[in-house]
């Protein structure tokens, strides 16, 4: 059965509003507790940062998070900084509703390429990414700063 779902632009400025994303963002970034949560998405959005979600029932059931950059090696890119589905949700469709409404942000904002991270043991998110175009491109290296 082909479901489509209304994906719906949070409105960052009323933490509340951030808030309500949190149980669903918990599944990707379980090392962040609320506050933190809501902290750090203030500060991202700062920085371009958009969260799009999907609710059903009124609660947040699948969210992505994204920012359009500006790279010398690719250009103008709008990039997947999260792409999260409650656990119990899976398998309904709304992980490809968001990605499908991403790339037509990425075509409305002149985003030559869509750019995202993830982890090596994400192998559903994989299989979401490879269904959907993407071609594992690079390896991305990270050192900790202490």
């Amino acid at each position: 059965m082909d479901m489509k779902y209304e994906v719906s632009i949070v409105d960052t400025s009323h933490a509340e509003n951030i808030r309500q994303c949190y149980t669903v963002f918990s599944y990707l970034r379980p090392h962040l507790d609320e506050e933190e949560f809501v902290s750090r998405v203030q500060t991202q959005v700062s920085e371009g940062y958009t969260i799009a979600c999907i609710y059903m029932d009124g609660e947040v059931v699948a969210a992505a998070g994204y920012r359009v950059q500006h790279y010398l090696a690719w250009g103008k890119i709008l990039y997947l900084d999260d792409l999260i589905t409650h656990p119990q949700k899976k398998n309904a469709g709304l992980g490809s509703a968001l990605m499908e409404w991403v790339k037509l942000q990425a075509k409305i904002l002149n985003c030559s390429e869509l750019h995202l991270d993830t982890g090596y043991q994400r192998h559903d998110a994989h299989r979401l990414y490879l269904n959907n175009g993407f071609d594992l491109s690079c390896h991305h290296l990270s050192k900790k700063i202490s």
